[in-house]
C-alpha cells in the first residue's frame, strides 16, 4: 500500500507530498537540525564528499527543498560549477530561493519546481546527480530514479542520501520508539502539521533500504550500485554510476 502523508485525503501521493512541504515549508530547516541533534548535517557533509574525486562541473539535485545539499554540493564541484535544484513544493523552493540569495549564491544554484519523474532536462546533461531525503517519496520509485540515470552523462556519478532501517539491539528498538513516539508530537507542535512527522517514519518504514535499494539501481540500469550506511545506519549513503 502507498504511504501518504493524509490518509482521509484523495488526492495522489505526488500531491500530498507537495501540500505537506509547503504546510511546514518555514519550520523544515529548524525540524530537521533539531529533530536530528545536528547529525543532518554530518550526513550531508559525508554525502557530498562521495563527488571529491569527480569534481563535477553540472549538477542536478533533486528534491531539493531548501537547498542545502545543493548548496554543500559546491564544496566537492568545480571551481565553475553550476548546480540545479528540482523539486515540487513551491514553499520549500522558496525558503531556499531567499537562502540562496542571504548567501550569494544565485549565480551558482538555480531552483525550479519540477516533477523528479518527469524532469524537464536532455539525457546525459549531468556530471552528477544527487538526492537528500527525497527519493522515499517519489509516487513511483523506479521512475523516478531511471529519469536521474537518463540525464546523468556516461561516467557520472548518483549520490543519494536517506533514512534506513537500523536493525541491531537496542538500537533499533530506541530508533522505533523515537521516531513513531517523539517525533511526531515535536514535528506536531512545531510545524503545526500533524500528519507531516507521522508520514516521515511510515514513509522510512516502507521504503526498500539497503541491499533492496540497490537491486533497484541496478534494475534501472544503474552500474556499481554502492551502499554505505551512517550512524549505526540511522541513514544510508547510496552511490552507483552511469
Amino acid at each position: 500500500m502507498t504511504v501518504v502523508p493524509y490518509k482521509d485525503n484523495s488526492a495522489d501521493k505526488k500531491s500530498q507530498v507537495a501540500q505537506m512541504f509547503n504546510s511546514i515549508a518555514g519550520k523544515y530547516d529548524f525540524l530537521n537540525h533539531f529533530l536530528s541533534v545536528g547529525t543532518d548535517i554530518y550526513w550531508r557533509r559525508k554525502a557530498v564528499d562521495e563527488l571529491k574525486a569527480l569534481r563535477p562541473a553540472r549538477i542536478l539535485d533533486i528534491a531539493t527543498g531548501t537547498a542545502d545539499f545543493a548548496i554543500e554540493t559546491l564544496r566537492t564541484a568545480a571551481p565553475d560549477a553550476q548546480v540545479t535544484g528540482v523539486d515540487i513544493s513551491e514553499g520549500m523552493l522558496e525558503v531556499g530561493r531567499r537562502k540562496l540569495a542571504a548567501k550569494g549564491l544565485g549565480n551558482r544554484i538555480q531552483l525550479e519546481l519540477g516533477d523528479s519523474e518527469n524532469l524537464p532536462f536532455g539525457d546525459g546533461e549531468f556530471d552528477a546527480v544527487t538526492a537528500s531525503f527525497g527519493v522515499r517519496n517519489f509516487a513511483h520509485l523506479e521512475k523516478g530514479l531511471a529519469e536521474m540515470q537518463r540525464v546523468l552523462r556516461p561516467g557520472g556519478k548518483l549520490v543519494i542520501l536517506e533514512f534506513s532501517k537500523p536493525t541491531a539491539f537496542p538500537l533499533k528498538q530506541a530508533y522505533n520508539f523515537y521516531f513513531r513516539r517523539v517525533l511526531p508530537v515535536f514535528g506536531k507542535l512545531i510545524s503545526k502539521d500533524q500528519s507531516a512527522y507521522t508520514y516521515l517514519p511510515a514513509s522510512v518504514q516502507a521504503f526498500p533500504d539497503g541491499t533492496d535499494f540497490l537491486a533497484i539501481l541496478a534494475k534501472v540500469g544503474f552500474k556499481e550500485p554502492a551502499w554505505q550506511p551512517l550512524t549505526f545506519g540511522i541513514s544510508s549513503i547510496y552511490t552507483a554510476h552511469k
